[in-house]
């Protein structure tokens, strides 16, 4: 049987998880400005800037998904070459575009998604994955797990971020 002790000490290690991923992915762009939180250190498309965007719509998307299902998730398979292209501006910071509005736009989705852990009746509650390649057909995720993938992503996010932040300039969010 399940306490409320136990719910709340749940609850309260997934936010501190996020908060902890969180802090380390914007630690990285410290003292950068709108120029260089846009640049790509690497032969890849990311940039910093781009990065956190893209955190940031992926926590709103799974977020989304623990509360309404698998409407919430980009649909891959039918997505046009218009589609695919502003997809992957998520990983850009385009013109007219701050570091200061990506990170406050994160800070608003991070909230959301925090409000959502406190207040959800039930972390079991689960929901259809998303037909995708990488998915298992029929698959479910609870909520729980839901938010452990934000914790994943926005960890692994945080190792590029860091990369991409050590090739601009050498300094680096750990070590």
């Amino acid at each position: 049987m399940t306490t409320s002790t136990q719910i709340d000490t749940e609850r309260t290690d997934i936010l501190e998880m996020l908060a902890k991923h969180r802090h380390f992915l914007r630690l990285t762009v410290r003292d950068l400005t709108d120029e260089q939180a846009g640049l790509r250190t690497t032969v890849s498309e990311l940039c910093l800037g781009g990065l956190i965007k893209h955190v940031a719509a992926v926590e709103s998307n799974w977020a989304g998904f623990i509360v309404n299902g698998p409407e919430e998730a980009p649909d891959f398979s039918s997505m046009t070459e218009e589609q695919i292209a502003q997809w992957g501006d998520a990983f850009k910071m385009l013109p007219g575009e701050t570091l200061a509005g990506v990170l406050a736009e994160y800070e608003q989705v991070a909230a959301r998604t925090d409000e959502l852990v406190r207040t959800l009746p039930d972390l079991s509650v689960s929901q259809p994955l998303p037909e995708a390649p990488w998915f298992e057909p029929g698959g479910r995720w609870t909520a729980r797990r839901t938010l452990m993938h934000i914790m994943t992503e926005t960890a692994q996010h945080s190792g590029h971020a860091d990369i991409i932040r050590e090739s601009l300039d050498g300094a680096k969010s750990m070590g």
